[in-house]
């Protein structure tokens, strides 16, 4: 019998609730929870792919201690052996946990714990420290705690939508379809993008301003003075609920005194800043989101406080459709947040700065000690790993070798150390290849706790599926720690509704009112109400119900419970472009991929869409470097280089380039664009600079270039060979171009594809003028594996159409043979083309066939094809495809 049980998708803060229904066969059914408030049943394409995602394949199943399997006892006694030694010699702040995003509530308050009350130090950070340390610092600058005001009902009531280094249409989807909705049900909703890039999100906008990178101080300054020089500030507002103001003012007016002085120093039009500035003061109901464009950069607290002050000089904060809404970027950043996860934080929204606070804490866990200073935030944390300062490590549920900027450093500084202790799901990662110990974690599906989302939405992820091997929960591996280290009394937790309720007791603690975070009523949840708790946002009221937006009373946490506005000046970058690196280099996420692409590779269709690392540069930069579309480049920073593929793009801003962060060393080679990225890092915040690293782009000279389709796991590369792999419907694809003097080892490789047994053909093709060869092999008359390499260089070829033939249990008929060889699909062989819809896996020929079938509009596309109806993130390229076939296509269709 199949039960359905109710959980978290455990990709973005949008927190949606998912439903998974376990079959027989193994085989776990996904769809979006109706319930859930957050989504209302809706998924987006990495989410309905989850069920995709959950086999055992490159699984870490048991601990291993120097590349050998060992006991649990073995592994935790070597590690708690380790850490006391290195303690007893060198102090409490010789080791350090690097937690993660990823990890729910429950793991983060005993690690939190442990670290800061027990071993004596704050050398606990988290990779959130990468994507929302910005708005945590801009928060509590301006309201006294890290409150975010607003919740997602806000997006249905605003009047306008401003999205800021958000292309939310990739990145939060879903919310993103809430948003294009309340447009269609209220005509009148504007939506404003402020974006580099022309993204997904900005196709969709009644006004896209195409900033120049890390000018957006300027361009809210000039807002807040605008307001100011047209009266349209709210004064009673002012003079009752904020302090500063005259500050803040008097800066705005003299670093962005003018419309025409704004538009010079951020790179637009007069016309597209006056635009804003008349949409924002036009509209009482004014919701500014803001994502990592913000948050990731050297003046990111600015930003966001900049933000901030033009809503509190309105008074549009605190009501319904109004306010700064930090969307966050990963599942349970913000339940993180709550408990201390950060290095200069203490649990419950305390104040690690506040002996008050301090002592309170102390008091509360019956700890030895407590951290009396912040700790080592992310990129310091490794910096001083490498220095010797930090000896050991505890690495959970994250990647930093990929995701952290200067990443050959951090590589280098994990090979110094003297423990690198990693516990995760996954066996082969860039990380985990340098762990002395590996500790097999549970994986999603397999965990129980909590994760919080980004309108402060604390929802339960339950298991539905059994631990495989010796897989353990991470707040099961941190206690066994803190007993083997002598500090069991506080770990002794049995269920994480124990350690639930100890985190929501501590947040009541002297907590008349002055602190945001408070779940009083959640303390005294038995396991079985544990079990079946609602999703609900905090502060907790007394009745149990959550409190959807904060500040409606005017009332903040600050000393003197008012705002402050936070005077900013536009700060120059650390490290700006000049002419040996003449180009921004700007990275994030993209459509289909999740962070090191550990869940979201084993997908097929999720891996489709963009089967391959690219550059997006504008073409104008293309031309001026030598660069053409497909081609590969060499990206070279100060601090490192990469490969990736060429796209050139009109979206693109001249100046700038794009690359994602999801590519790693286990999916290809040299395309970590952590080794390129800038380590600067927000003064305030220590979030890094992620969005503005200066660059140089060349050509990259190819030989040859290769492509392989076979149903095992493809040969290792050749030495000199870039090389990209990636799992299809039937079979591994691996791309691979050849450098220098690169060879292709066409005998060792044809021997091994081909193998041995009965029924092995192989059938090849050569055409040395051409420089180009075609290699089959079948068994039984079914397609085991097919390379083609061709001389020079090039995008890869399209062979999507290929999968079909692995797919078919009859015998290839002599068409499909003569199709593989000449490398083009039978007349009347199903070739579906590209994947554009990952959620109903549509492609881009089935797209193009039903336009010229009459179906002119994304409306009708999404009819006949379903493409584009559920997250909607395909729909503008939907819609380029079809605006390209010469159909002129509306924005509503």
């Amino acid at each position: 019998m199949t039960r359905t049980v109710r959980t978290t998708c455990p990709y973005c803060g949008v927190g949606c609730g998912v439903l998974a229904t376990p079959a027989g066969d193994g085989s776990v059914a996904i769809e979006g929870d109706p319930r859930h408030p957050a989504n209302l049943g809706r998924l987006c394409s990495k989410g309905g792919a989850l069920g995709e995602t959950l086999d055992l394949e490159g699984r870490l199943l048991h601990p291993r201690l120097h590349g050998a399997r060992v006991s649990w006892e073995r592994a935790l006694d070597h590690v708690a052996g380790e850490f006391s030694r290195i303690i007893a010699a060198h102090g409490p702040e010789s080791v350090a946990f690097y937690v993660s995003g990823q990890i729910l509530t429950e793991d983060y308050y005993v690690a939190n714990k442990l670290m800061k009350g027990y071993i004596g130090a704050a050398n606990i950070d988290t990779n959130s420290r990468l994507c929302m340390a910005s708005s945590v610092a801009g928060h509590r600058r301006a309201f006294g705690a890290d409150a975010v005001p607003c919740c997602y009902e806000d997006v249905e009531l605003a009047d306008l939508l401003v999205l800021v280094g958000s292309n939310a249409a990739w990145c939060h989807p879903v919310l993103w379809q809430r948003m294009l909705d309340a447009r269609v049900r209220r005509p009148g909703v504007k939506i404003v993008v402020i974006d580099p890039r022309r993204t997904a999100t900005a196709e969709e906008a009644d006004l896209f301003l195409p900033i120049a990178p890390g000018s957006d101080v300027t361009l809210f300054n000039g807002l807040l003075d605008h307001l100011r020089r047209e009266d349209l500030l709210d004064w009673s507002y002012l003079e009752a609920h904020t302090e500063g103001y005259a500050e803040a003012f008097a800066v705005a007016r003299e670093t962005a005194p003018s419309i025409p002085a704004v538009a010079a120093a951020c790179g637009l039009e007069e016309h597209q800043v006056a635009a804003f500035y008349r949409l924002f003061a036009s509209h009482a109901r004014v919701l500014t989101l803001y994502s990592q464009g913000v948050n990731q950069s050297s003046s990111g607290t600015d930003k966001v406080n900049a933000i901030i002050n033009c809503h509190l000089a309105t008074g549009r904060i605190g009501r319904t459709g109004a306010g700064p809404f930090s969307l966050t970027g990963q599942p349970n950043a913000m339940g993180g947040r709550e408990v201390g996860g950060l290095a200069n934080q203490l649990a419950a929204h305390m104040e690690l700065e506040d002996p008050a606070h301090r002592t309170l804490v102390q008091r509360y866990w019956e700890s030895p000690t407590i951290a009396a200073r912040p700790g080592l935030k992310a990129v310091e944390m490794f910096r001083a790993l490498a220095d010797g300062r930090i000896k050991a490590v505890w690495i959970m549920a994250t990647n930093p070798v990929v995701s952290m900027p200067d990443a050959d450093a951090v590589r280098d500084a994990l090979g110094a150390a003297e423990l690198v202790v990693a516990a995760d799901c996954m066996r082969d990662t860039d990380t985990m290849r340098l762990a002395h110990v590996q500790l097999p974690a549970l994986a999603w599906g397999e965990k129980e706790g909590t994760v919080t989302n980004s309108e402060r939405r604390i929802s339960r992820q339950r298991a539905f599926l059994p631990p495989p091997g010796e897989a353990r929960a991470d707040w099961w591996m941190i206690c066994e720690l803190a007993r083997r280290m002598g500090h069991g009394r506080g770990f002794r937790f049995r269920s994480v509704g124990e350690i639930f309720r100890e985190h929501a007791r501590l947040t009541t603690l002297l907590n008349d009112g002055s602190r945001d975070l408070d779940l009083g009523p959640l303390a005294r949840l038995d396991d079985e109400q544990y079990e079946r708790l609602e999703p609900v946002q905090w502060p907790v009221r007394a009745d149990g119900t959550g409190r959807a937006r904060m500040f409606e009373d005017g009332r903040f946490y600050t000393s003197s419970g008012r705002a402050r506005f936070v005077a900013v000046r536009p700060r120059a970058p650390a490290m700006p472009t000049d002419a040996h690196h003449p180009l921004v280099l700007n990275s994030g996420r993209v459509r289909d991929h999740w962070h090191t692409m550990t869940r979201t590779a084993k997908s097929a269709r999720l891996s489709a869409h963009q089967p391959d690392p690219r550059l997006e540069i504008h073409p104008q930069d293309a031309r001026r470097h030598g660069l053409r579309d497909g081609g590969l480049a060499r990206v070279t920073s100060r601090w490192g280089s990469m490969l990736v593929r060429a796209r050139v793009s009109a979206g693109q801003r001249p100046g700038s380039v794009f690359v994602p962060m999801h590519w790693n060393d286990v999916h290809a080679s040299l395309a970590r664009v952590g080794a390129v990225v800038n380590p600067d890092i927000d003064p305030v915040s220590g979030q890094p600079e992620l969005k503005h690293t200066p660059v140089r782009i060349e050509p990259c000279a190819v030989a040859w270039r290769a492509a392989l389709m076979t149903r095992g796991e493809p040969p290792a590369a050749p030495a000199g060979a870039y090389w990209v792999k990636r799992r299809g419907r039937h079979c591994m694809h691996l791309h691979l171009s050849g450098l220098g003097d690169a060879r292709l080892p066409l005998g060792d490789w044809k021997a091994a594809l081909q193998g041995e047994g009965p029924g092995v053909e192989a059938i090849e093709f050569v055409d040395g003028a051409a420089k180009r060869y075609r290699h089959a092999v079948l068994r039984a008359g079914r397609l085991e594996s097919v390379l083609y390499v061709e001389g020079g260089d090039g995008a890869p070829p399209a062979l999507d159409w290929i999968e079909a033939l692995f797919e078919a249990r009859a015998e290839l008929s002599v068409e499909d043979r003569r199709a593989l060889l000449s490398g083009r699909p039978a007349k009347n062989a199903r070739d579906a083309g590209p994947i554009v819809c990952a959620c109903f896996a549509v492609g881009r020929n089935t797209i193009l066939a039903a336009a010229a079938e009459g179906c002119r509009t994304v409306e009708a596309i999404g009819r006949r094809l379903n493409a584009g109806t559920n997250c909607g993130s395909c729909r503008s390229e939907i819609r380029e495809l079809l605006s390209r076939g010469g159909t002129a296509v509306a924005k509503t269709g």
